[in-house]
């Protein structure tokens, strides 16, 4: 939604989770869980921010780099809480564990759950790398066996190369996020996400805070995390534009020189959403674009019940004085 739409633009976020919503304000965040037809369970929720021991990276892009750990920190933990208050509550069917997975749990406990979870994330990783930075990159080198202009190390292959590369990139995140949408469990995840959106709407029109007020509103935001991927995806050609083929000669160092110029996407990407979110205008609304697109697969429409949920935990973090408010 452009930003003429809005009487005013506030600095509160949030995320989707099972069966809830978090939402983060500027003094406090809130995750609500839905624990019942008539119940929804809320708790306070918080992290050490890398801002807060680290001044530096209260700086302009260096804070984007900071914002995503301290985001994914900060989701982790309040889908871990929700998760459990689902589960508790019955909103979510637990599935019987195996007789292996009784005995695991009778010999080591949660050590061993911790130790399982350390390596699935490792794992994660290393796929993920692999398959956002490595894969690209062999394809491009494999296709310039056919293609005379993809061939060498000028500038017009660089060009490509990065184009390509980012080409497939947003290819895999697109397909990831549709095939997750197939899941049951996350078609829910997606519908709360929508509600959250609509939340924010609703409050940054000065609405009333009402579950009708908040149907009407738009799904889509221009400061939403999957915005945000997109966007470090696109910036990401643009910084592949400045690393040769075959840096030094050796083609497997630029997928690594791009891990390590990671940061860079970050930080422009994190600065480009919040200009976006400011401001109103053609170019705004191209960068928002893309990411507008992708969250017609991210974002449902929510239920009555949901939107409750989204109301209550918004509610929760506005603060009282204001400060919040980005602009007007």
């Amino acid at each position: 939604m452009a930003k003429k739409s809005t009487k005013k633009i506030t600095s509160i976020g949030g995320s989707a989770l099972i069966e809830g919503i978090m939402m983060r304000g500027p003094k406090r965040t809130t995750v609500c869980v839905r624990t019942g037809e008539n119940n929804i369970y809320c708790e306070d929720v918080s992290i050490n921010t890398i801002p807060s021991k680290f001044k530096i990276f209260k700086l302009p892009f260096l804070r984007g780099i900071a914002g995503l750990i301290d985001s994914m920190r900060l989701s982790y933990k309040s889908l871990m809480l929700s998760a459990d208050k689902a589960l508790e509550a019955g909103e979510i069917e637990e599935e019987e564990p195996s007789k292996f997975e009784k005995w695991l749990d009778d010999k080591f406990g949660d050590k061993l759950v911790k130790v399982l979870m350390v390596i699935a994330s490792v794992i994660g990783v290393a796929f993920a790398v692999g398959l956002f930075f490595f894969v690209p990159s062999f394809l491009f080198d494999f296709t310039a066996n056919f293609v005379p202009a993809f061939q060498g190390d000028t500038e017009l292959a660089v060009f490509w190369k990065s184009v390509f590369e980012g080409v497939i990139k947003i290819a895999l995140f697109l397909l990831y996020i549709v095939l997750c949408s197939q899941m049951t469990e996350m078609k829910r995840v997606f519908m709360y996400h929508g509600a959250e959106h609509k939340t924010i709407f609703c409050y940054e029109n000065e609405e009333e805070l009402t579950v009708e007020n908040v149907k009407k509103q738009s799904r889509f935001h221009p400061r939403c995390g999957t915005s945000f991927m997109v966007l470090m995806l696109v910036v990401g050609i643009l910084v592949g534009l400045f690393i040769p083929v075959a840096p030094f000669g050796i083609g497997v160092l630029r997928p690594i020189f791009k891990i390590i110029l990671l940061p860079v996407s970050c930080g422009i990407g994190y600065e480009l959403i919040k200009i976006c979110g400011k401001h109103d205008n053609l170019a705004t609304r191209i960068i928002s674009a893309p990411g507008l697109w992708a969250q017609r697969i991210t974002t449902k429409e929510p239920d009555d019940k949901m939107i409750e949920v989204a109301i209550e935990a918004i509610k929760s973090v506005i603060p009282e004085d204001g400060s919040d408010i980005v602009c007007k």
